[in-house]
């Protein structure tokens, strides 16, 4: 069947600086008289674009197109629509199973006495390795190399089978140990915002979308990419060229007024957005961020708000591609020939943000003035939950008190939910394993040394997480905090694990050049790897 002839007469040609490109105009759609464009969130209108060039009338039909062209505010139609992601990012505590299963696949075709080379990933599939490395060693110059090394050991026939698993499949990309944590790896280097791909003869344009099999793929929200975390199932058969069914989302606008005050940064801001979004409620939702505030974020910053989007509930918090994006893709080694083209691509779709465009409809709307933000904390036992910096103190003592406090009277325990939790999922029984009158004071060796370790000291110290660790303001900052605190004369305890694990190699770049990295050092903040850590369990 006609692919133009279904998908309403949207195919056209793009001419960027004398190359061609087939693109699927969303405003015939409008000609059509199905929707107004302007009037769509921008998220939605990628997901339209996304539908009007794989409608096939089988998999992807014009009524599909015609449900989702008709999303109004008071209105969403309740039905499903299939998904067709350009691309599958996996890491590899995820990605492992799906390549195992994928190989069972190709056994199973030659026992059938088939060509098992013929069971590939249909669309291309990064597997970042991320989550494999641990501290094992710490404070000092080699416990990157001597983390790795561990790391290799350990993950032996692993890696083996991915380093197979890469020569066998088609469409099939493994991104090696110590390259940066998966979602800093998909925004500096894996996504293209705008896809090109060569297709029965000619150059077809297209938004670059995805799934993910980390929750934390939202991130890439912030480059102005759609995409979110599924589940493994989910994301091997997206592999194997299945649609993604989804329900058509409402979507949450969130206009950011205003900036950030002097010393605040964009942890405070997501931290206050996060509990903003939860009280409002978004599960199942997308949201968009938009106005004067959000024009001037940084992509970094932005990347920050996109990433804790499973914290806030929604599918994905987006980002629209601005003057912002293109200039990020500048700095990360996009060839200008390429943002070029994603600029022409987005402008001539409507999904390019302009200054002077006209604010999409949303389902509901929340505002914020960014200069009432005021410095945080996530926490004591959720990143999602915001503790005001001023409140620490006092926050911190009555957790102690309710919460970990070994006077605590039987019967409360056996009614605390945590501690059933604590349990459940096979923690000590505290009232019988620890007798009540317990001083909490424990005297212990650490390098020579005797020290008290008692109930709320500090035992682990990491710099790490995909939500920081990669942006320059914040890291900067800790490098500027640790200048200051060794001109001061103050160190860590002689207990406590520090490590250090950025989520991409330019961090060391940028810390080295501006004369931060020994005093970082010198508190025991060396560099351990590049990966999760610390964020995931893997303190060693």
């Amino acid at each position: 069947m006609d692919n133009n002839s279904i998908s309403f007469k949207a195919r056209d040609t793009l001419d960027t600086r004398g190359k061609k490109s087939t693109i699927y105009r969303l405003d015939k759609l409008e000609e059509n008289g199905l929707c107004k464009i302007t009037s769509l969130p921008y998220s939605i209108r990628v997901l339209l674009e996304n539908l009007v060039r794989n409608t096939d009338g089988k998999v992807v039909t014009e009524e599909d197109v015609k449900n989702l062209a008709g999303w109004k505010p008071g209105n969403v139609p309740k039905t499903d629509i299939p998904y067709i992601p350009s691309r599958v990012i996996l890491q590899d505590f995820t990605g492992v199973p799906a390549v195992v299963d994928i190989a069972a696949m190709r056994s199973a075709m030659k026992k059938l006495g088939g060509n098992p080379e013929e069971i590939n990933p249909v669309i291309p599939a990064d597997l970042i390795i991320d989550h494999s490395v641990q501290v094992d060693c710490y404070g000092t110059s080699y416990a990157r190399n001597c983390n790795e090394k561990h790391e290799f050991q350990r993950n032996r026939e692993r890696y083996e089978l991915l380093h197979w698993a890469q020569n066998a499949f088609d469409n099939f990309n493994v991104v090696p140990p110590g390259s940066g944590i998966i979602h800093q790896v998909n925004l500096e280097h894996l996504a293209n915002v705008v896809h090109l791909r060569e297709e029965n003869g000619e150059t077809v344009a297209y938004p670059d979308t995805l799934v993910g099999t980390d929750s934390h793929t939202t991130m890439i929200n912030g480059l102005g990419v759609l995409g979110w975390g599924v589940g493994g199932i989910e994301a091997e058969a997206v592999m194997l060229g299945q649609p993604y069914y989804m329900p058509i989302p409402e979507v949450v606008g969130f206009e950011l007024r205003g900036e950030l005050k002097e010393g605040i940064t964009a942890t405070d801001l997501v931290l206050t957005v996060t509990q903003m979004l939860r009280e409002h409620g978004v599960v199942g939702k997308f949201v968009e961020f938009y106005g004067p505030g959000y024009r001037k974020l940084s992509l970094p910053d932005r990347a920050i708000l996109a990433n804790m989007g499973p914290e806030y509930g929604a599918t994905m918090g987006f980002c629209p591609v601005d003057e912002v994006t293109l200039d990020y893709m500048r700095m990360t080694g996009r060839s200008e020939e390429h943002v070029n083209m994603v600029f022409q691509y987005c402008k001539k779709q409507g999904l390019f943000a302009e200054r002077d465009a006209p604010v999409p409809e949303y389902t509901s709307t929340l505002g914020l003035d960014m200069g009432t933000v005021q410095p945080s904390l996530a926490g004591p036992k959720r990143p999602q939950d915001r503790i005001v910096l001023s409140d620490m103190s006092a926050v911190f003592h009555r957790t102690m008190k309710d919460v970990y406090s070994l006077k605590k009277g039987t019967e409360d325990f056996e009614t605390d939910p945590d501690y059933n939790r604590w349990l459940e999922e096979g923690g000590y029984n505290v009232v019988e394993k620890i007798h009540p009158d317990h001083s909490g004071i424990m005297k212990i060796k650490c390098e020579g040394e005797e020290a008290d370790l008692n109930h709320g000291s500090v035992a682990i110290a990491s710099i790490t997480s995909c939500t920081n660790t990669s942006n320059p303001s914040v890291l900067i900052g800790a490098g500027l905090v640790a200048k200051k605190a060794v001109e001061r004369g103050l160190k860590a305890k002689q207990f406590v694990k520090t490590s250090f694990g950025p989520g991409s190699k330019a961090v060391m770049n940028y810390l080295e050049a501006a004369g931060l990295v020994p005093y970082l050092e010198a508190l025991g903040f060396h560099l351990v790897g590049y990966g999760c850590l610390t964020c995931i369990g893997n303190s060693g």
